[in-house]
C-alpha cells in the first residue's frame, strides 16, 4: 500500500479503531499490543524498516510504548540487521 493511501486511511473518520486494521498488520504479526500498534501507526511507522528513521528514545517516547515493546522491537530489528537511528 502506498504511503499516501496509508496516510489517508489513518486520517479517515471511522468507527472506533477499525481504520488501524489495514495499517498495523506487521505489528500484529510480531505480537505488539494495541496501544503500541496504534502509537506506531499514528507516527506513520507501518513496517519494521520504518523504525530506522527514529532513535530508540524517540520510539520509547511514543504514548503506548513500554520497555517490553522496545525490547521486542530491538530483537526483531537485530534479526533483520537493522538498528534505530543514533540519538
Amino acid at each position: 500500500m502506498a504511503k499516501k493511501a496509508r496516510d489517508a486511511l489513518v486520517k479517515r473518520a471511522g468507527a472506533g479503531h477499525s481504520h488501524y486494521d489495514e495499517l498495523d498488520s506487521e505489528w500484529r504479526k510480531i505480537g505488539l499490543g494495541a496501544p503500541a500498534r496504534r502509537a506506531l501507526v499514528d507516527a506513520k511507522l507501518y513496517r519494521v524498516s520504518d523504525l530506522r528513521r527514529l532513535s530508540a528514545a524517540e520510539v520509547a517516547g511514543l504514548n503506548g510504548m513500554g520497555k517490553s515493546t522496545i525490547a521486542r522491537l530491538r530483537v526483531i530489528m537485530d534479526a533483520k540487521r537493522m538498528t534505530f537511528r543514533d540519538d
